[in-house]
């Protein structure tokens, strides 16, 4: 009875928790390396509580789900690329602070679709070339910069880290362990802005994330293991397929 009482203080119809729920899954899921999904996860949540105020709802499911994802993807993250990116996301996340503290709900929302849009056009430019870059430290400080800036603006770093991880052409594993390993550290770095910059994270809002992470668990081992079905080859278009979708749903809301 108590849990039930708990459930409806937050004022939310049943649609609106089965969708929640549904995030919280695809939330372990793409945590698990299916990455392109995130987009769908972020659209929901804006539908449910807001552009801004998601934001704080998605982030600490997203640390839970990062501790997952970088104790079963560890020895495959590649700490060269990850030293590359971070500083510099880093600073795009404290530009994000700076910048989206007084940004209306409509212009978070169109600065959102812009991300997503250019890093789709990006990555579909990247995967056709036939030359890999990763010794282009300027593709790979730029890349860092505007993830950092994208997920602290809406949790929308994924489209752009798939971009620099697809030009760079990591494997399968070792392009879901380095991920892991970046947003890890970075999701971290977030949590005090949330807290105390844009007050996006409350009590009522971890009330929330506690009952939705058993969605997030299970959804994290049901990615795993498609993902252990899935070819380096497919994998990779998968994740621009996906990308894809989420950029023009984005785009369309």
């Amino acid at each position: 009875m108590e849990y039930i009482q708990i459930l409806q203080s937050f004022h939310l119809s049943v649609f609106q928790w089965l969708a929640i729920a549904l995030a919280g899954f695809l939330l372990g899921v793409s945590k698990s390396g299916i990455s392109g999904i995130s987009i769908i996860i972020v659209l929901i949540l804006a539908f449910v509580f807001g552009e801004k105020a998601s934001t704080g709802v998605l982030l600490p499911m997203l640390v839970c789900a990062d501790i997952l994802a970088v104790i079963y993807y560890n020895r495959h993250a590649q700490w060269n690329y990850i030293i590359k990116l971070i500083p510099f996301m880093i600073v795009g996340v404290l530009v994000g602070v700076w910048l989206g503290n007084d940004v209306s709900e409509i212009l978070f929302k169109r600065i959102m679709a812009t991300i997503i849009i250019v890093s789709v056009l990006i990555m579909i430019y990247t995967e056709n070339r036939k030359k890999t870059i990763p010794n282009n430290r300027l593709f790979a400080y730029t890349s860092g910069f505007m993830a950092g800036f994208a997920t602290m603006i809406g949790n929308l770093a994924g489209p752009i880290a798939n971009v620099y991880f697809l030009a760079i052409k990591l494997p399968k594993n070792e392009f879901i362990g380095t991920a892991a390993w970046v947003f890890f550290i970075i999701n971290v770095f977030k949590l005090p802005f949330h807290f105390f910059v844009w007050k996006t994270i409350t009590t009522e809002t971890l009330t929330l994330n506690s009952i939705l992470v058993p969605a997030v668990v299970f959804g994290f081992f049901v990615g795993a293991y498609i993902v252990r079905l899935i070819s380096n080859l497919n994998y990779r278009r998968f994740i621009i397929v996906v990308t894809v979708v989420g950029g023009i749903i984005l785009l369309l809301r």
